[in-house]
């Protein structure tokens, strides 16, 4: 990929601690990194003249930092329009799902995932956090390289010009009562904690686009004497840690009718929750569960998209940012792969829930889109458009269809995905003319998904 010019002149940038965007700001970047911000207006000019705008490229519309999809499955991108007509919930949902799964291997797999982020590169997604199960062949049986599907995504993630956080995830059993995986389960599956640390210890990518954190399936899918293994193993890395949390009521009455308690306590107790663990959805909690993640400075990753295409509910996210949880979001199952789209649902779905307007300011949902996104996913130096931080540069259009007259500190309220005009990505140009450089998404997607969906 072609590396930036030094100098970006930003038509508007949205900088930290700014509850709007900042028109006319210097962008210089150095090995990667911002070097300089410089915001011209107002400042009685550029301080040497015209001569630092010289080589300066100018960005039309808004510059936002890159934006973090802290939740992604890669392969269920293959069910989009193929599971909505129907009736049924969540569990007829994922037999579909399986059923895609059960047909991928490497090769597969890294076609379709390099597609994938590369789609997510288009709408402005410069880092991903994959919650990784496909360990194994559809038998169980492990490949050559234990780690082979995982080198598989790591691999697609470069291709696509973004940011990886493989969480690997341990998912041992198909109900909260222990009963063994099955079917295509089997290939998810590692026998015990203790081999999937031994597995997941021996994955250790060198590229510097990816890093390698742990994920609890779920309280369905770990048993309770297991729980701690997984979240040693990443404590003693300083890894991050994300779980499903309380995405189906079952999951909340089967946890309490096997242990007696809630999934989120049966996760405090047993050592899982923690300021570098994130929990996912945490759609149906109750108030004694939101102290717990609150008072263990427990983060939640909301995928709204996903939630609703499978009805799961609207979680209470105003509630929970209340308390102090900091809020990431997720495209999870890819039924829209759109972080404009998922962070305005945060709004809109609590003034569903509550028939109130007003619930986050736009710069609430730009933390969670950027900062806190890649902060769940083990990235904090990225996220802002600040000196040191990592230079991921988003830009979006004003002047569409959709964003024409809308004033910039309401992109998040009027934009979509396809108004992103340029990605760059630790000082990479990725997206140019709202085109990716070096994938053809289109046809990629359309092959790939082609060669793993059944007939």
């Amino acid at each position: 990929m072609p590396v930036t010019p030094t100098r970006w002149l930003a038509e508007y940038a949205w900088l930290p601690e700014h509850a709007e965007p900042t028109p006319d700001v210097l962008i210089e970047i150095e090995d990667g990194r911002i070097a300089a911000l410089t915001p011209l207006l107002g400042a009685g000019g550029p301080p040497a003249g015209v001569e630092v705008l010289r080589d300066a490229t100018r960005l039309p519309g808004l510059t936002l930092p890159g934006l973090a999809n802290a939740h992604s499955h890669a392969f269920h991108r293959a069910l989009r329009g193929r599971t909505h007509g129907g009736r049924g919930d969540f569990w007829t949902w994922r037999d579909q799902m399986y059923a895609v799964a059960d047909r991928l291997d490497p090769e597969t797999y890294l076609a379709l995932a390099r597609a994938v982020y590369a789609e997510m590169a288009l709408t402005g997604i410069t880092c991903v956090g994959e919650f990784h199960y496909l360990h194994h062949r559809p038998d169980g049986g492990a490949y050559d390289d234990p780690n082979e599907m995982g080198a598989a995504l790591v691999e697609a993630a470069a291709h696509a010009g973004i940011r990886l956080t493989l969480l690997d995830t341990c998912y041992l059993t198909s109900s909260v009562d222990g009963q063994a995986l099955a079917g295509p389960q089997h290939r998810f599956g590692d026998g015990d904690s203790a081999r999937w640390a031994q597995r997941a210890s021996a994955f250790q990518p060198t590229d510097s686009h990816a890093r390698v954190g742990a994920a609890v399936h779920s309280v369905r899918a770990v048993p309770a004497d297991q729980l701690r293994t997984v979240a040693d193993w990443a404590r003693e890395r300083r890894a991050p840690l994300h779980v499903h949390l309380s995405e189906q009521p079952a999951e909340n009455d089967e946890c309490r009718a096997v242990h007696g308690r809630s999934p989120t306590a049966l996760l405090a107790e047993h050592g899982v929750l923690g300021p570098d663990t994130t929990a996912v959805h945490a759609t149906h909690p109750t108030s004694a569960d939101l102290t717990l993640l609150a008072d263990s400075r427990t983060g939640v990753c909301l995928c709204p998209t996903t939630e609703r295409d499978l009805a799961d509910g609207i979680g209470p996210a105003r509630l929970m940012a209340d308390a102090g949880i900091r809020l990431s979001l997720g495209s999870d199952s890819h039924a829209v792969v759109d972080l404009f789209e998922e962070a305005r649902a945060v709004e809109l779905d609590e003034r569903l829930r509550t028939r109130r307007r007003g619930h986050f300011a736009p710069v609430d949902l730009l933390t969670a889109a950027t900062s806190a996104g890649h902060a769940a996913l083990g990235w904090a130096d990225a996220g802002r458009i600040a000196v040191g931080a990592r230079a991921d540069l988003v830009t979006v259009r004003l002047d569409t269809a959709r964003t024409a007259g809308v004033p910039p500190v309401g992109v998040f309220f009027a934009a979509s995905a396809a108004d992103v005009q340029q990605v760059v990505v630790d000082g990479r140009v990725v997206v140019a003319d709202g085109r990716h450089l070096s994938v053809d998404v289109p046809t990629e997607l359309s092959s790939a998904i082609e060669a793993v969906t059944p007939s």
